[in-house]
């Protein structure tokens, strides 16, 4: 099967009946639903641009299982261009749809598991590795978008997964047979579930012994039996059934369309199994996957970044207040803030190496350098554009009362800016920098990937604390320097 297209992608997802529910009703087209469309047409980005030839270098890739040329989202990385190509696609999609397009956290996903397994089956003599080869080939065949489902919901955070009070507060096995297994339990905050064809999940944390039901990763289609999907709210989600311009980012949205998806006794076959039990292979996994998913914050959140500085420098020309040299400094510095966690994310790629499995990972100090940023730097150049907007990006008249033919007259009148700039051209404007700067965008970037803590264990784990120590006492005069001595023969 050739690469799909964005119309292709969509028409795959009349093919799949999944349970979804939102606001208390079931949603009975994913492909129709215009709460879900905005996040279907951002995934469908991920399809379209694959086709455009200017972004055929960044988006497409050569399988090495099969030598076809694929979709860059169902790659396995086989080289530090590839993992510098990542971060170009995904700043790319970032600067086309203004909003997260999804499709990382399974192409993240695959590639994790891909390492991991071939550890696995190193020490234990299992056959993971040639099962997560074999299920890649099916998802690069057959071009589907595979959403990663890592956070389970963790009930009492003081307690580890076996020690809850409900077992079910972590993905787990319930069933060990001959066909396969059968899991229960929720993941959270699951981004383009509802709009995938498959969903991969993976343990969420370090496992011991007494953990090792809950040491489990598999696949399965979305609308596999047992799996229940309940579509999270947004800020403004309801804005879409009233049009277009309060939505701010009408085509593609904000953030991810996450949802919780919820495994009610699901089967999942042996051949979709990719880790069954190996508690001690848990924090490989884990620490693997959120090392290819930092990385991207510095590409898809710096693209994001691209739109809204755009946005703040088109309402400062609105309001003709472009060429003030605060405005110019303010807008500086959003660059300067955002072109520097996109450098992170190029030198987490650059410093890439070879796993034992043949695939390609980031540097993991610089992938978790690069997402700490992101806890931070987003709210900065957020404040800026909202300093730059003025009051109008919180108090802008509704859409509702532009149209009604009472109060439109008034609101051209008085919403005007620079006389030239028709009125409904700052309205929009107004809205997109709300969208970017004040809704969900802010709290994603926080605790996507892992919140700021996280990054701090792996950034203090992989610092090497001790080369600092004693290049410190060599320095001082403590321990001795070799060069030095050569140097000057004392």
């Amino acid at each position: 099967m050739e690469m799909m297209n964005g119309r292709e992608y969509i028409e795959s997802l009349r093919k799949y009946k999944p349970r979804i529910y939102f606001m208390g009703k079931k949603v009975e087209s994913v492909a129709d639903d215009p709460i879900l469309a905005p996040h279907v047409n951002a995934a469908a980005m991920t399809y379209e641009l694959a086709h455009d030839p200017r972004y055929e270098d960044i988006m497409t890739a050569t399988s090495h299982l099969t030598g076809e040329k694929i979709n860059r989202f169902t790659h396995i990385h086989q080289s530090t261009d590839d993992l510098v190509k990542k971060v170009r696609m995904m700043r790319l999609l970032g600067r086309k749809t203004g909003s997260c397009f999804q499709r990382c956290v399974g192409l993240d996903a695959i590639n994790a598991l891909y390492i991991t397994t071939y550890d696995i089956d190193q020490k234990y003599g299992t056959d993971y590795h040639d099962r997560i080869r074999k299920y890649v080939e099916y998802v690069q065949k057959n071009d589907l978008m595979v959403a990663g489902a890592m956070t389970d919901v963790k009930g009492d955070r003081g307690k580890r997964p076996h020690q809850q009070a409900d077992p079910d507060l972590y993905v787990r096995i319930v069933e060990r047979g001959d066909d396969g297994i059968v899991v229960r339990g929720a993941k959270a905050h699951i981004t383009g579930a509802v709009n995938s064809h498959e969903i991969i999940a993976l343990p969420t944390r370090a496992m011991g012994k007494e953990d090792k039901d809950y040491a489990v990763s598999f696949a399965v289609p979305v609308d596999a039996e047992g799996v229940v999907m309940i579509f999270g709210r947004q800020t403004n989600d309801l804005r879409r059934l009233d049009g277009d311009i309060d939505c701010g980012n009408a085509k593609y949205a904000t953030v991810g369309g996450e949802a919780l998806v919820i495994f009610d006794n699901v089967f999942v076959p042996w051949e979709r199994v990719f880790m069954c039990g190996e508690y001690d292979f848990a924090s490989e996994l884990v620490e693997t996957f959120a090392t290819f998913h930092r990385q991207n914050y510095g590409g898809c959140k710096v693209g994001v970044a691209d739109v809204l500085i755009g946005a703040s420098a088109c309402i400062a020309e609105y309001n003709g207040v472009e060429r003030a040299s605060h405005i110019v400094d303010k807008l500086t510095e959003m660059i300067h803030l955002a072109e520097t966690c996109w450098c992170c994310s190029l030198a987490c790629s650059y410093e890439g190496f070879r796993t034992p499995s043949g695939a390609y990972m980031p540097n993991l100090l610089l992938a978790n350098v690069t997402k700490l940023n992101i806890t931070r730097l987003p709210y900065e150049w957020s404040r800026l554009a909202q300093d730059l907007a003025g009051g109008f990006v919180i108090t802008t008249p509704s859409e509702k009362d532009y149209r009604n033919p009472e109060t439109r007259d008034l609101i051209e009148k008085y919403m005007k800016g620079k006389a030239e700039i028709p009125t409904e051209h700052r309205l929009r404007m107004f809205r997109l920098i709300e969208n970017l700067s004040i809704g969900a965008e802010l709290p994603e970037s926080m605790h996507g990937a892992g919140s700021p803590a996280a990054q701090k264990i792996m950034i203090w784990r992989r610092s090497n604390i001790n080369m600092k120590k004693e290049e410190a006492e060599r320095i001082a005069g403590i321990k001795p320097d070799e060069n030095f001595k050569k140097v000057r023969g004392k």
